[in-house]
């Protein structure tokens, strides 16, 4: 997938979460032998605040879901997901650019990966995240709208916590922090794209608009969910942590009671969610996805990102020609 949006025009990501140091390393060597292109990481910002203490009776209401799949829950331990180890490697390969996720590198940090030719971007949910982003030395933030499948990316996952859509934070955030912003969350079209460059963004990064391309991996069940009628609904049920999925069963059970534990759920119900996959049973499965999904076309990733620049260039100029009309111009 990363090596076809980047000879295709785009600038694609590695994921480092969810795998280990090893693999993330041949990841990368195999992709510098495909091409030449700069490209990206992005590293999962470890929570040090575990939260134990709702996890028993959650463990419990689930349990009757493993039984009915003949496997056991998994072990609900916490980890690090080896966030120091790539950090390094990182460093050592000097990857152009460094995103983080679920929070913000220390400054010193930040000089480091500087330090190693490596640009540093953070995502952000809210104006205070994008602040903190800026005093530590980010050279861009991504401004996750509400509208984004799979993980909330800010700092803290607290039910207090702000929801913002994503043009009202690209409006909030191009007021009060001088760094280039790249907007995602719901996009999955030209005019989308075309839209939050109109907003302030300097980029648009996509992700379920991708999820339907032969390169992404998606399992059959996920991906024919994706094409499907389907509302979306934000739960930590599982993994711990919020993220937005397609409303399926498990989903629907189990979102009010499932506690802030990430990643202890993650690793809870990693063998459910396995053993769903192997049964065609969707309805235990995490369908990550944003808002637009129905939207997200099934084609060729280099096709999608060829398509994404000839739309773009379409929006913007028919945005050009409503808004001469409307100013008499």
């Amino acid at each position: 997938m990363t090596e076809a949006v980047l000879k295709a025009g785009g600038f694609g990501f590695l994921a480092a979460g969810y795998r280990t140091p090893v693999d993330v390393a041949a990841d990368i060597s195999m992709l510098r032998e495909l091409t030449d292109a700069a490209f990206g990481l992005n590293i999962f910002v470890p929570d040090t605040e575990v939260r134990p203490a709702a996890l028993a009776s959650y463990l419990a209401e689930i349990a009757g879901e493993a039984g009915r799949h003949g496997v056991s829950l998994g072990e609900p331990h916490y980890d690090d997901d080896s966030f120091a180890a790539k950090v390094e490697l990182a460093i050592a390969e000097r990857v152009p650019v460094i995103s983080f996720t679920f929070g913000c590198p220390a400054a010193a940090l930040v000089r480091r990966l500087h330090e190693a030719g490596s640009e540093v971007w953070v995502t952000v949910t809210e104006p205070g995240e994008a602040q903190d982003a800026a005093q530590a030395g980010a050279d861009a933030v991504i401004a996750q709208g509400v509208e984004a499948g799979g993980h909330r990316g800010g700092f803290t996952d607290g039910d207090d916590r702000q929801d913002y859509g994503l043009l009202v934070l690209l409006q909030l955030l191009t007021e009060q922090v001088d760094l280039p912003l790249v907007a995602t969350g719901g996009i999955s079209t030209g005019a989308a794209v075309a839209a939050v460059l109109c907003a302030g963004a300097a980029a648009a990064q996509l992700g379920t608009a991708f999820l339907r391309c032969p390169e992404s991996g998606t399992s059959s069940l996920h991906r024919a969910a994706l094409a499907e009628p389907g509302r979306t609904r934000i739960t930590r049920a599982f993994t711990g942590r919020s993220a937005r999925g397609i409303e399926n069963r498990f989903l629907l059970e189990h979102s009010a009671s499932a506690p802030m534990a990430y990643p202890q759920i993650h690793h809870v119900t990693a063998p459910l969610r396995a053993a769903g996959r192997a049964a065609g049973d969707r309805d235990v499965l995490n369908l990550w996805a944003g808002q637009g999904h129905r939207l997200a076309a099934e084609l060729p990733a280099a096709e999608l990102v060829a398509a994404l620049g000839r739309d773009i260039a379409t929006a913007l100029d028919a945005a050009g020609r409503r808004a001469g009309g409307l100013t008499g111009r």
